[in-house]
């Protein structure tokens, strides 16, 4: 599982690149039985990765599969955060929850 802050929007569409801008969050994970549910194509499966953003005050978390190009946002995902510098835990708060490599 790998960790690393980059940057990228937090409104950018589910197929577009990312742009620099916002600030976010990355990790790999494996998601564990039933997957990842996902506005846009329901559930998502195995070997992800997973991307916290933050534009203004809002953090969304996406997720897409590992090395693709389109992103999808988690179901429920989506937070106002008094301060930007929450964004680590909320990321660390969703890779918790999301990353069950053993089912």
């Amino acid at each position: 599982m790998t960790d690393t802050p980059d940057a990228a929007p937090a409104d950018q569409a589910p197929a577009g690149p990312p742009t620099a801008g916002a600030d976010s969050r990355t990790t790999d994970i494996v998601a564990g039985q039933g997957g990842v549910m996902t506005d846009e194509v329901g559930v998502v499966t195995g070997e992800l990765t997973l991307r916290t953003e933050l534009a203004g005050d809002q953090a969304v978390v996406r997720v897409q599969y590992k090395d693709a190009a389109e992103w999808y946002t988690v179901t429920g995902a989506r937070t106002t955060l008094k301060h930007a510098e929450d964004l680590e835990a909320v990321h660390a708060v969703a890779v918790g929850i999301l990353h069950r490599p053993h089912g």
